[in-house]
């Protein structure tokens, strides 16, 4: 369950910067994903806390539809970790210097700054963004363009991390990139906790497109889901694409079109996506032979699982298992 060394950490602050006009959803994805206690976990305390701010004490959100009162200044971005920017719809409306200099500033002195669906173009006027890759969402993807040449616009992907600066397309894509933001923190276990209270995928990748075909199956026998939870059951074995459409009853050519429209991804992408996140588990729980987890995950090799896990996280195996651990700092063996 929960590592000791989170346990340790004191609360990471999260502020969530709100502009006039402020998409109500993405702010309740921050408050969602960062602000509830999470008694769950079986930790003494929580390991973040959420803070609104905004340009003044009373702000209207987006379309007028309610106005949130009693929110902190725009000073408390200066003790924050973490700054989230939610999105708004006048994305061609300037926002405000003081609000782009609370976004200077939190950057300038090394807080990780977030910015949901359309916030990256506040992100872009703060000048945080050239030279960079980010990502917004797919209808503000021209429009993007046209103000902010300089960025480097993925403009077909869930989410973009670039490290200190992450930014996710869209709503739901918000609730990715802040899942992703969990595992990076605190290990995959504690975000598949997350994600179950939630009742959202654990683990959707953020080069996955952001827009697909069809996201409600019109045909309920084309669901993906019966496959899924049946591969998940079976990672540990030599899964393959054929096989899978043979589970299916589907040629390999009509699954790689089904998992496209409904995932947004290819069968060996999720596969591969769905082990790696299993091996980042058997490694949180203490498992210490990786030989083991590679072949429990379904990665195969020791050397595969090296490869494949520092592309997801960015970490060797045994650097993993001293940051997300349960046993101590003790190096991996195979």
């Amino acid at each position: 369950m929960p590592q000791g060394s989170s346990q340790a950490r004191p609360a990471h602050r999260v502020a969530v910067i709100i502009d006039e006009g402020t998409n109500p959803f993405e702010v309740g994805v921050a408050t969602e994903l960062f602000g509830l206690p999470r008694p769950e976990l079986g930790l003494p305390g929580p390991l973040y806390e959420v803070t609104l701010c905004a340009p003044t004490p009373e702000i209207r959100m987006n379309h007028g539809f309610f106005t949130l009162t009693g929110v902190r200044g725009l000073d408390t971005v200066d003790r924050a970790d973490t700054l989230v920017v939610p999105g708004r719809p006048d994305n061609v409306v300037p926002r405000g210097p003081d609000v782009l200099d609370a976004i200077r500033h939190a950057h300038a002195r090394g807080a990780r700054v977030v910015s949901f669906c359309t916030g990256t173009f506040a992100l872009a006027e703060a000048g945080l963004l050239d030279g960079r890759r980010a990502s917004t969402h797919w209808r503000w993807a021209d429009s993007f363009r046209r103000l902010h040449p300089k960025v480097l616009l993925e403009p077909d992907v869930l989410f973009v991390d670039e490290g200190d600066i992450l930014t996710a397309a869209g709503s739901a894509a918000a609730l990715d990139l802040g899942l992703y933001i969990w595992r990076r923190d605190h290990g995959a276990e504690i975000a598949n906790h997350v994600s179950r209270r939630l009742v959202f995928a654990a683990h959707r990748d953020g080069g996955q497109r952001q827009f697909v075909e069809r996201p409600v199956p019109e045909v309920q026998d084309e669901s993906l889901a019966p496959l899924l939870a049946w591969a998940q059951e079976r990672l540990g074995e030599p899964l393959t694409v054929a096989e899978l459409a043979a589970r299916a009853r589907v040629s390999p050519a009509t699954l790689h079109r089904r998992f496209r429209a409904q995932l947004g991804t290819t069968p060996l992408a999720w596969l591969t996506g769905e082990r790696v996140a299993l091996a980042c588990r058997l490694i949180e729980r203490g498992e210490e032979r990786l030989d083991v987890v590679a072949a429990r995950s379904g990665l195969g090799t020791a050397a595969n699982l090296r490869t494949r896990l520092r592309r997801a996280t960015g970490l060797s195996p045994s650097a993993y298992r001293r940051r997300f651990g349960s046993g101590g700092g003790e190096a991996l063996v195979s």
